[in-house]
This record gives C-alpha cells, structure tokens and sequence, in this order.
C-alpha cells in the first residue's frame, strides 16, 4: 500500500521560487568587479533569472547541456545557477585558481557549451581559447560600459543578453534525478574528477545543511559565503539561503580582511563560511585595526582543520561561534557539522576541545571507519581506519568515469581520510591517507601536530609533513610561517610541543618560510612540501 501524499519533484527551481514568493524583498548584496555595490531583492534575481534562461535558450542551449562559468561570488553568478539548472541543463562552475592546462581539461571534458567569464578571469580565457573545443559561446559577465577590449572572438555582453530576453519563463517539471550541477575536484594527484549533483541531492543538502544542528540558517540571517561559488557551490549556501529566505551578501574577488571586516559591518552579516585561510587575514586585520565584526555570530570553517587557536581567538576576542565542518566535493559538501548534543554540560576548555573536532553527520549522511582489510572498526574515539561514507548526497560515481574504484559493492565512497568515530557520533579526520607519517612503524597524524603549531602566538601558518629519516623511516617536519614581527625560534617551537604529544610525535626539526602552497580550494599543497623538503637534512635524530 502507497501512502495518499503528493509527490512533487524536488527542483533548484523551487527554491528561487520560494524565495521570490514568501521573501521577494530580502536583499542580495554584491560587491561587483566593476567596484559599486550592486543591491536588488529575491523577486529581481527571480526576474533576471528566468530572463537569462530564455537568452540561453536562444543560444542553443538544450536540456543536458553544460554551462561553463568562470566568476566570482555576486549575483550574475547566483542567477546563471538558477537559471541554468532550472531549465534543464548543467551548470558547470569551473575553479579559475587551477593551473590553466587543468581548466582546459576541465572544461574540455565536461564539454561546456557556453561558458560566463568575469572580467577578471578574461586573460585566462584568452589564453585558452584555442584549446576549448566545444564551448561555442563566451559571454563576459559586465554591461555594455565595462566589455573589455578582448580578441576573443565573438563574445556577447552578460546585461545585452538578459535585457534582450522576456522575462516571461515557466520553469520545467523536470524528474528530480535530473543533472543539475557539475563540479570537480582539485585533482592534486591526477586529473580532475566530475560530481555530477541532480536536483534531489541539491535540495536534500540545502535542507540538511539549514537543520539547527547544522548551520541553522533562517530568514533572521544575513548571510556572506565567502567560500567561492566554483568550490563545491559555496557549500550549498547560494541553494540553502534563499530556501530560507535569508538576506546573501557576496563578496566579489575582495577577500581580505579589510574588505571582509568592511562587509559584515555594513550589512549586518550573521553568519559566514571560509577556509582557515581566509579567517587568518580576518582576524589578523582584526587585531592591527582594532576593528569588530559585530553583529556576525555564527562562522563555518571547513575545507581544512580549524585550529583551536582560532576557534578561541572567534569566540573570546569577538564572541563569534566556530561551527568546524567537514565534507568533500564528492558530498555535495556538507558531512558533517559540530554543535553540541542534548544533556552535554560543558565547561569552556570542553567546548573549544569538542569544536576542534569535525564534528556529527547531518541527515542523510552514513559514516563508518574500516580496517585494512575492510573490517569495522569500533566508534569508540579511539580506533582509527579509512572513513566511508554514503547517502543520498554523496556520488556514485564519477562523471564520464564508468566503474568508480573508490566505491565498494556495498555503494560506500572511500574517503580517503583517516578518521576516528567517538561513542557520541563525533568524527575527527587524524589525516588525508597520503599524508599519514609512518615512523618507526607507528603512524602520526600531521593534523594535531599543526594545530598546536597554531597556538603559538607567533605562528601564523603551519604544515606538518613527513620525509625521509635515516633511521625512523620518516619523521614529521614541522615547517612555519612567522606572524608579522614574530621572533619565534626552532627551538621554543619544538619545546611547546612538551606535554601535549606523546614525545615520538614531536617534530624534530622546524624550517620557517615566507609562504605556505595551498591547493586551488585554499587547502595545504602537502605533495610540493614532501618535495621541497624530500632532502631535508635533520639537526639530530632521535
């Protein structure tokens, strides 16, 4: 017997819907290349919205077809996704900070149709375009008075393409396991990979994403996603605000301090969402300007580990709430979110120790940790193993991949991380399986060993890596970047470490640098720093 309920189909169209119908004058804010904040409302984005899906349709788009963009947050990008899922084809967000061989290879095998460039990223086009073989159409996301000067051939105007088209559009009923969005990962050991989300894995992520016990996101909020719109479609935010019918501020290319500061002031931002990063330069401006950020309450960091450092300097300094999250592009990204259970009573050093942690699942989303032979391993906050995941957000396989290897018959995606699961539910990623260092037989997690790093008051970036040793096998090599007008030493480093690591954990060697490498997504490009330090030559061995 089947239950007597309506079955509408989940649809990213429904959500700009909902926002236009219940939230029509909510704001959304744009910081826009051309410099003016550009402001208009849910019902406006709405409007230009359906009017970019006829100007498409008029390009010769079809349903499945992708749709390439190269931008930045603002609201050309926020109504090409509506706009382009909405009416049946792929939006296909493309991440600019990837080496210009692997945009090509991106875009090539995704076989973009049309591709939005913004302005900033013009030049990169430029340079690519005879190897984009089958994006027929560029369309560079400005008005009239800004195109650039470009030999790009044949390009069309953002604004003349939507003040051209009707605004009249009914949007399609489309099955919900439709192709609505295609992103890829960062591809640090190979080529790039295609998740390829559908309407129902969308709105399920939104949902889970906006739960209480996961970013609790209302229409109270106001809410910045730093995050860019080509990593992982900024969390889902862009989906999840407008469901909610929250005010969205976008942030433009201005990422700084400063600029980030000057926006949650300005607008009223109560919620955020970065990698670590950005909230270095946050509140690093923070601490030389003087300057708060109030009324912003709620920051999300994912992406990479949260440092406790950060997550006390958010809340003592600025009364702001860390929500440290984990996922990957294979999740749609959200797996897991940290906020406290029912009958947890803590004391603030157990609040920062549980925050530090990756946190719950959200709904949806299964975990378990296996052993080398693929056993179980227990939950019990000790045992450690590769962490598999699976629901209705996370792929099944890859895009144009056919058989996935890292998927098992049962359908559980390997991670590759190596996690712990505790008694209550709590994940905490010990590290990415590649970066395990194996000394002496024993394996050390580089991610607790950088987080103390980080509570050094004169640290300002921290890797922990392994390299080779002549007697250990390997050992973690702790490498720094020195707060402005730090004197920091080897020495004091290494002694901070007493006391908080076993004494076989503790690096034995610290070099300083001037920059850390990180990965297009803004994570530690640990593979360059095995190499630059492949023959490192230890002070002592131990």
């Amino acid at each position: 017997m089947h239950g007597l309920m309506m079955q509408p189909a989940f649809s990213i169209a429904a959500l700009i819907r909902n926002a236009d119908r219940l939230h029509g004058r909510t704001e959304i804010v744009s910081r826009t290349i051309e410099g003016p904040i550009h402001r208009y409302n849910y019902r406006d984005a709405h409007a230009r919205s359906r009017r970019l899906a006829n100007a498409l349709r008029a390009l010769g788009v079809a349903p499945g077809d992708r749709v390439g963009t190269l931008a930045w947050n603002g609201f050309r990008h926020f109504e090409i996704y509506f706009a382009v899922s909405g009416m049946g084809a792929v939006c296909h967000t493309i991440n600019p900070r990837l080496f210009p061989d692997q945009v090509a290879y991106i875009a090539n095998h995704a076989a973009d149709k049309v591709l939005f460039v913004e302005l900033s990223f013009v030049p990169l086009v430029e340079a690519l375009a005879d190897r984009l073989v089958s994006v027929a159409k560029i369309v560079v996301m400005t008005d009239r008075a800004h195109m650039p000067a470009t030999r790009l051939p044949g390009v069309l105007c953002y604004e003349e393409i939507v003040e051209a088209a009707s605004d009249v559009f009914d949007w399609p009923a489309l099955d919900e396991s439709t192709a609505s969005s295609l992103c890829y990962t960062s591809g640090t050991t190979g080529n790039p990979k295609g998740v390829l989300y559908s309407h129902r894995s969308t709105v399920i992520h939104s949902l889970a994403s906006a739960m209480p016990d996961a970013f609790c996101l209302s229409a109270r909020d106001t809410v910045l996603p730093v995050v860019p719109m080509f990593h992982v479609n900024a969390w889902g935010l862009p989906y999840s605000a407008p469901m909610v019918g929250a005010k969205l501020v976008f942030p433009g290319a201005a990422l700084d301090g400063a600029s980030l500061q000057a926006l949650i002031a300005a607008e009223g931002v109560t919620f955020s969402a970065g990698v670590p990063t950005v909230w270095l330069g946050l509140l690093a401006h923070l601490r030389d300007s003087g300057k708060g950020i109030a009324p912003l309450r709620r920051v999300v960091i994912g992406g990479s580990a949260a440092p406790p450092a950060m997550v006390r300097e958010f809340r003592e300094r600025h009364d702001v709430t860390v929500l440290h999250a984990w996922g990957m592009t294979e999740m749609s990204p959200i797996g897991t979110v940290n906020t406290p259970k029912h009958g947890m009573d803590e004391t603030p050093e157990a609040e920062y120790a549980r925050q530090v942690r990756c946190g719950r699942p959200v709904f949806g989303v299964e975990m378990k940790i296996v052993g080398d032979g693929n056993e179980n391993l227990p939950q019990d906050g000790v045992a450690f193993g590769e962490l598999k995941v699976r629901g209705p957000c996370v792929c099944r396989s890859y895009f144009e991949e056919g058989v996935s290897s890292a998927h098992d018959a049962d359908g559980w995606f390997a991670t590759g991380d190596v996690a712990t699961i505790d008694g209550d539910g709590y994940l905490q990623i010990t590290d990415r399986s590649k970066d395990v260092i194996k000394s002496g037989g024993e394996w050390i997690g580089s991610i607790d060993l950088e987080n103390i790093a980080l509570g050094h008051p004169g640290v300002a970036e921290a890797a922990v890596v392994g390299v080779p040793h002549p007697r250990w096998d390997e050992r973690p090599l702790l490498v720094v970047v020195r707060r402005k007008d730090a004197a920091v030493t080897r020495d004091e480093l290494i002694r901070f470490y007493d006391g908080k690591v076993a004494k076989w954990w503790i690096p034995d060697d610290v070099v300083f640098v001037d920059a850390l490498p990180h990965t297009a997504t803004g994570k530690l490009l640990k593979m360059q720093l095995r190499q630059d330090f492949k023959d490192h030559r230890w002070t002592e061995t131990r």
